[in-house]
This record gives structure tokens, C-alpha cells and sequence, in this order.
């Protein structure tokens, strides 16, 4: 299948779980992850009806920003607090905030371009060790670190990595335990808080995800086919 084959796909699949959740497939929003996937192939995924692609690296945001069509990116992996600044003029959201010293450098680097920065907490809610993201119980301390200390910064939502399970179904009670966070918080709309992203969902979970309230989603390789990790050792 071609990657626009794949991307009506997705599209029609989060459509039917958006369905099962009494929601639309509009209100799910496709992210097509192009780690280790080339300036064409976005290209291709774009011309494909994609609007928004979510980056793992710094580096290849920048290696790829210039020669990709107009899009909205997103920051989803790690970022190192001394990558902000590479990126703070580039990315429509930052997925993967989880600590207060990476928010500060975020507000740092947000303030001298004069913008205000939209970003996700991530949590990490099975406690994974070999995952980023904090602990739910951290995270109104986060969050009123960040609204007191950090203009520049709007937090927009909740991102989480499930654990992965060979039948995705053992993923809905992650799923539902971060839904449960979201709404938390989802009722307020202020200039510092205002809850629109619940990112949650790749390619081998993302119906369930959805299924269990997810409004966005992190697809790769159900777009683009398995990544050469060659390339990313050369």
C-alpha cells in the first residue's frame, strides 16, 4: 500500500473509534511521526491530506524543516534543555514537558522570540523506567510551577506512552487512568491552562486509545512502513 493508501487507512479507522466513543474522526487529531523518514516521504503523507507530523529529534527537525511542505510540527520525543532553542521558532507543540527545569528553558527561549509556547506534561503512568515523562501524582506541583513561573508557556494537555503489549487491549487501563488526569483538568480555559490535547495512541494502539477518550494521536509506521534504524547509526 502507498503511503496515501495508508493514511485513508488510519483515517477511516480513527473515524470508526472515534465512532464507538460517540465522537467524529474530525475530532481526532492525526499525527504522522516521520522519525528516520525522508523530506519525500512527508512530502508524499502531506500531499496525502496529512497536516501535522511529530518529530522524536531536534536534529532532524532541523535537517527536514526547510525542505518539507508548509505543516505543523510537533516535538515528541525527549528534548534536552539544551536543544530548546533550536527548535522554540519552529514547533506548533512540545509534547514531552516533564520537568519544571525543562519548562523554565522553554519560557527562557520562548520569552526572547516574544511567543508564547504551547506544551503537553507528559506523564508516565506505569512507572516505566526505560520511558520519560512524570509521575500522576506530580503533576499539580508541575503544573502550578509552570502557571505561576512560565508566561510564555501554555500547557494544552496530556501526552503518555503506553506500555506495549502484543494485544492492545491490555493497554485501556493506562488509557483510562490518563483520561482520568485530562479530565482533571479539561474544564479550564485561562491564558496559562487550557486543555485541548490528549495524546495518547500509536500504530499498534491508537483505536483503543481513542476508544478510551484520545483526541490525538501518534502514528508512524502504520503510515510509512518500518524505519531503517540504519540510517539513524550512520
Amino acid at each position: 500500500m502507498s503511503i496515501r493508501d495508508n493514511v485513508e487507512y488510519i483515517n477511516n479507522s480513527k473515524r470508526l473509534a472515534a465512532e464507538r466513543n460517540g465522537r467524529t474522526g474530525e475530532e481526532i487529531l492525526l499525527i504522522a511521526v516521520t522519525k528516520l523518514h525522508s523530506p519525500d516521504e512527508i512530502n508524499e503523507a502531506i500531499d496525502a491530506g496529512i497536516t501535522d507530523i511529530g518529530e522524536n529529534k531536534v536534529q532532524e527537525i532541523l535537517d527536514k524543516y526547510e525542505r518539507v511542505k508548509p505543516v505543523k510540527w510537533h516535538l515528541i520525543g525527549h528534548l534536552q534543555r539544551n536543544k530548546v532553542k533550536y527548535i522554540i521558532d519552529k514547533v506548533d507543540l512540545i509534547h514531552s514537558v516533564d520537568s519544571f527545569r525543562l519548562a523554565q528553558e522553554i519560557e527562557k527561549q520562548a520569552s526572547q522570540h516574544n511567543r508564547i509556547i504551547d506544551v503537553l506534561i507528559q506523564v508516565n503512568p506505569a512507572g516505566e523506567e526505560s520511558k520519560f515523562g512524570i509521575d500522576p501524582t506530580d503533576i499539580d506541583e508541575l503544573i502550578d510551577q509552570v502557571r505561576n513561573n512560565c508566561p510564555h508557556v501554555r500547557i494544552r494537555g496530556i501526552m503518555s506512552i503506553a506500555p506495549f503489549f502484543d494485544d492492545a487491549e491490555d493497554c485501556r487501563p493506562v488509557f483510562k487512568q490518563v483520561k482520568d488526569i485530562y479530565d482533571k483538568y479539561k474544564d479550564i480555559h485561562d491564558d496559562r491552562i487550557d486543555f485541548k490535547y490528549l495524546s495518547m495512541g500509536m500504530s499498534h494502539d491508537f483505536e483503543v486509545a481513542i476508544e478510551e477518550g484520545s483526541n490525538c494521536i501518534r502514528v508512524g509506521t502504520a503510515i510509512f512502513g518500518n524505519r531503517d534504524y540504519r540510517s539513524e547509526e550512520m
